[in-house]
């Protein structure tokens, strides 16, 4: 199979390594904006070639991966001239406004586009940072239109478990609202607890102390800025729901602790915790 690339980063230099590794993918090309990154991602073996832009990429592809920030896609799926066998899928972190945007610029040739998203990443960013492993056992959600063919399905699903990856199956409603409460959520907070820290007078005595904990939370602050930014506006909505039913609960812990109200504070505590345990006990794994 010819794979193109396009947004040759973290996830398209890992999906990218790792069917080079499954022997799925006999040449890949890649095209992305940053030249040392691509040399790097040549030298890595993630690609074979460089192409000058999205469409000669495509060209004579059988596979498609947009890995680029998803306010990018428009624009790239626009500049594309699809033949007959090509299908294209990407890998962003929002599916309603991505499938906007394909039936904008595919239009008849929707049918060829079906609408992904691994659910997997690390705070590093670049084709540095790739690896073939980064999909094992980790699902990849997708989000089939009505148009596509079972064929094209198919496909993305063998490229994906190729990877090592689990496949779910959801609406892009569903996706979205999803991931809103567990991805996206979670970033705003980190990089929030982090901005705050750094905007006070006296950062760098709290920043010489911090720690494990502060590393922890923190942790996903590391992510791209760009990528992350175009996430947060594509799905505002449900972020928003989700950024206001957490000020909520932060509300009612506040009070539990104004309160000096220890009971009601372990307790909360106490489930919290155990509730993380379940989840990482695989309890919820469907």
């Amino acid at each position: 199979m010819k794979l193109a690339v396009i947004g040759v980063g973290l996830i398209g230099g890992s999906f990218a390594l790792a069917l080079k590794q499954a022997k799925v993918a006999s040449h890949v090309v890649g095209v992305g904006r940053n030249p040392a990154n691509l040399k790097l991602a040549l030298e890595r073996g993630a690609i074979d070639s460089i192409a000058p832009d999205p469409a000669a990429a495509a060209r004579g592809a059988d596979l498609v991966l947009l890995a680029t920030p998803v306010s990018h896609y428009l624009k790239i799926l626009s500049s594309l001239s699809l033949h007959s066998t090509l299908i294209v899928t990407d890998a962003g972190s929002t599916k309603r406004d991505v499938i906007v945007a394909a039936r904008s610029a595919l239009k008849e040739k929707i049918a060829q586009f079906v609408p992904g998203h691994p659910i997997a990443g690390a705070e590093k960013s670049g084709v540095a940072a790739a690896t073939p492993e980064l999909f094992r056992n980790r699902r990849v959600v997708l989000t089939p239109l009505p148009e596509n063919p079972a064929a094209a399905v198919d496909k993305v699903e063998r490229a994906w478990k190729s990877c090592g990856a689990r496949i779910a199956k959801m609406n892009p409603d569903e996706h979205d609202s999803v991931l809103a409460a567990v991805s996206h959520l979670p970033h705003v907070l980190a990089f929030a607890l982090a901005h705050d820290i750094a905007a006070r007078g006296n950062a760098a005595q709290l920043f010489s102390y911090a720690a494990g904990g502060f590393r922890d939370f923190t942790r996903i602050a590391s992510s791209h800025p760009e990528m992350w930014r175009d996430i947060c506006i594509a799905n505002r909505d449900r972020l928003l729901e989700e950024i206001d039913r957490y000020s909520k609960n932060l509300g009612s812990i506040r009070k539990i602790i104004a309160a000096a109200d220890p009971a009601a504070l372990e307790k909360l505590f106490t489930e919290a915790r155990a509730a993380r345990q379940r989840w990482l006990d695989g309890e919820f794994e469907s």
